[in-house]
């Protein structure tokens, strides 16, 4: 059975996940952290895009320690199982996603191509599996389902939610709206173009709306394995 796959990001009022500095732009605040820190201790992976790693750096840890220690005492690993995809498999054995978090399990799907080449480069960082040429998000869920990952989390970047959102594969949604505009069309968005589920006819629902100091935080249900 494949996860259930929550996808959570953080946008600017129209709708950008970074500005195009270079330098990475703040959308969130300490309260909306931590709660997606409390959503990460929850799952059993956190996925993320190949350009994520290779723009951001991320550790995709769980950072408080009582969170961590709960986990633990679940006969858990502190921090969730890490995934990403990649079709190059150029990714760099130094970065914080493989350098971190010792006892956490990492995963790479790499595109057919470049498969013998990624676990060449990655050997003894990750286990690198062969995600298909293109790379099949139903394929990569289906194998992390039977990998026992029961509940997935979605954090970007743009090309993977939008991945994720067509192809029918999120069941809930988590987006937090800062409070401020990006204004430039070279900067990175949410969502790119799609054909998707939820259209004018078939529109998501809207599962709460809550608010966090200047964010707005939405919750939408996006299948019927929401729960409630």
């Amino acid at each position: 059975m494949r996860p259930y796959t929550l996808l959570s990001c953080a946008v600017s009022l129209d709708g950008y996940l970074d500005d195009a500095s270079g330098k990475r732009l703040v959308l969130s605040n300490a309260a909306d952290l931590d709660e997606v820190d409390e959503v990460r201790a929850g799952c059993d992976a956190i996925l993320v895009g190949a350009n994520t790693i290779r723009r951001d750096n991320p550790r995709l840890l769980v950072r408080a320690p009582h969170r961590r220690d709960e986990r633990v005492r679940r006969g858990l690993p502190p921090s969730p199982v890490k995934v990403t995809l990649t079709s190059t498999g150029d990714l760099d054995p130094g970065g914080r996603f493989f350098t971190t978090g010792e006892s956490v399990a990492k995963l790479v799907y790499c595109a057919t191509p470049a498969l013998c080449r990624a676990r060449e480069h990655l050997a003894g960082l990750a286990t690198v599996i062969d995600g298909g040429e293109p790379l099949d998000l139903h394929r990569i869920v289906d194998d992390l389902g039977a990998r026992d990952i029961r509940r997935l989390l979605v954090e970007g970047g743009g090309q993977i939610l939008t991945g994720f959102l067509a192809a029918g594969l999120a069941d809930e949604l988590r987006l937090a709206i800062a409070p401020f505009l990006v204004g430039d069309s070279r900067a990175p968005r949410f969502t790119g173009d799609a054909g998707y589920p939820w259209r004018p006819e078939h529109p998501a629902r809207l599962a709460s709306l809550r608010r966090i100091d200047d964010l707005a935080v939405l919750t939408y249900a996006l299948s019927d394995r929401f729960p409630g």
